[in-house]
């Protein structure tokens, strides 16, 4: 009896820990929906949409160029997936909290970037934080780019 109350009760905790991880993933990728222009560049252009139960899909593109686009898609679990439009590419994200997200890049098997995300208080702002490796994993640059809604 105390060994079948033990599992009932550690299979009730594993469903809350699962059904906790995908509302806060919800919650994370759904203010981020829409397009999101880069304020430098306008012709760099992030679409965030609803993809899988849960997740999102990121196409960056420049409007000028629609051929060159690229996207990949995320169930905020840590877990790399391809990149489409960039051969030898995959992604994975993270959530780091509510605002924020940790983006992971490899090409070739090689981690080369990682991005930190955060969407402003507003809900208006991206801003990335850009750190890029080189093959021994030393950081070789730095970068930030800010993304205004758009829609």
């Amino acid at each position: 009896m105390r060994t079948r109350n033990l599992a009932l009760g550690l299979a009730l905790i594993a469903i809350v820990l699962v059904a906790v991880t995908t509302v806060a993933a919800q919650d994370a990728a759904t203010p981020r929906f829409g397009v999101w222009i880069n304020e430098s560049n306008a012709n760099n252009v992030m679409t965030y949409e609803p993809w899988g139960d849960g997740g999102m899909k990121i196409t960056v593109g420049n409007p000028t160029r629609p051929e060159r686009d690229w996207f990949y898609v995320t169930m905020f679990d840590g877990v790399f997936r391809a990149v489409e439009g960039q051969e030898g590419s995959e992604t994975a994200v993270e959530i780091i909290d509510e605002r924020s997200t940790r983006i992971i890049n490899k090409r070739n098997g090689r981690v080369t970037q990682v991005i930190i995300n955060t969407l402003s208080e507003d809900g208006n702002t991206i801003s990335n934080e850009y750190v890029r490796m080189d093959a021994d994993g030393k950081i070789r640059g730095v970068g930030h780019a800010v993304y205004v809604r758009s829609q």
